[in-house]
């Protein structure tokens, strides 16, 4: 687990260190030459070239890739987009879509491949069992093993370890509605495995499925002030839903908080910006969350937790240009989440 010192110097029915964690066994998780017990030692990935995704990959491989492996007995598929090919160790973001969508969906409603790739990081848009994922801890009718997703994401993140020169130290997690809960639990329960994680119109699970972080670690959670789909102020008595039960799910404000207090942070300080409020807690050891020093900037957000409160905005991501489903609620033009999010990740220089 980071220390906060490390911390600082380093659609559409409800849509939604590791260097250390790679010695540990992922019990029924194998892809490629690491094949155990379930495993499949042919995980594979297929770019528009039609060239490997595996270690054995060309040195200019294709920027996109539809790849698979198995874990837990199960074949699980995800969409990689890399930069341009260097030899140098690359930033890794996992992006979680909403229930009821895909990998696909939420590349073009976040447009997050641009924006990363521009920036020379890796980012993976896993697909969810059922076009959704295990939030929560808790085990349902559709759902019956609570920790699946969490082990394919640990499976995930150790093959582009090591088939795409990804970086352990810089992991980092984000999400939309459904996948931006999977982000925070990510992030909750494994905070050794992440860098940072970001939730986008996602709060933390409460009640029988509750998750409750567990260590330091940067995380901002950006949520709609008129989400109409899963309110600003959580949600501890969702209605019944015929397909898969609704979690209930802390406030927005809670939700950071619970990160807050896992890091040791003091009292947050809010800020008014155009078109939406900031709260800032200060992890334990970093900078002033207030600090607006430019020396100090950076180390300031790496060592944070932050709530942004989007006004006039639905269940949505800020600044998308894809109109969401009927009943969402308006998109924000205040904000651009896809920056913003990418910005607060890699704030650390690391």
């Amino acid at each position: 687990m980071r220390s906060s010192r490390d911390l600082a110097s380093r659609a559409r029915r409800w849509p939604a260190a590791l260097a250390l964690a790679l010695l540990l066994p992922l019990t029924g998780c194998a892809t490629g030459a690491d094949s155990g017990p379930g495993g499949d030692p042919s995980a594979t990935g297929t770019g528009s070239a039609g060239g490997p995704g595996t270690a054995t990959a060309t040195a200019a491989p294709a920027p996109e890739v539809r790849g698979q492996l198995r874990a837990d007995d199960r074949t699980r598929r995800y969409l990689l987009h890399r930069p341009a090919a260097t030899d140098d160790p690359k930033p890794l973001l996992i992006a979680f879509h909403g229930r009821g969508a895909d990998a696909a969906e939420l590349r073009e409603k976040s447009r997050l491949e641009r924006a990363a790739t521009a920036r020379g990081m890796l980012v993976a848009f896993p697909e969810g069992l059922d076009h959704g994922w295990g939030a929560g801890t808790l085990a349902t009718k559709q759902r019956p093993d609570p920790g699946l997703d969490v082990r394919f994401t640990e499976a995930l993140i150790k093959h582009l370890v090591r088939t795409e020169h990804a970086d352990p130290e810089r992991v980092y997690a984000t999400g939309f509605s459904n996948g931006g809960s999977m982000a925070l639990r990510m992030a909750a329960e494994r905070p050794d495995l992440l860098a940072g994680a970001v939730s986008v119109s996602g709060q933390l699970p409460a009640g029988d499925a509750a998750v409750k972080p567990t260590g330091p670690l940067p995380v901002m959670v950006v949520y709609g002030a008129d989400d109409p789909v899963r309110p600003l102020a959580g949600w501890p008595s969702p209605p019944p839903d015929p397909e898969e039960p609704i979690l209930p799910s802390l406030s927005a404000r809670d939700t950071a908080a619970a990160f807050a207090a896992a890091g040791g942070a003091g009292e947050p300080v809010v800020r008014e910006e155009t078109g939406y409020d900031r709260t800032v807690w200060r992890l334990k050891g970093g900078a002033p969350a207030d600090s607006t020093a430019a020396a100090t900037e950076a180390a300031a957000a790496a060592a944070t937790v932050q709530l942004l409160v989007v006004h006039d905005a639905g269940h949505t991501w800020p600044g998308s240009t894809v109109a969401p489903p009927d009943g969402f609620g308006p998109v924000s033009k205040a904000l651009d989440a896809t920056g913003t999010l990418l910005d607060f990740l890699t704030g650390s220089g690391r």
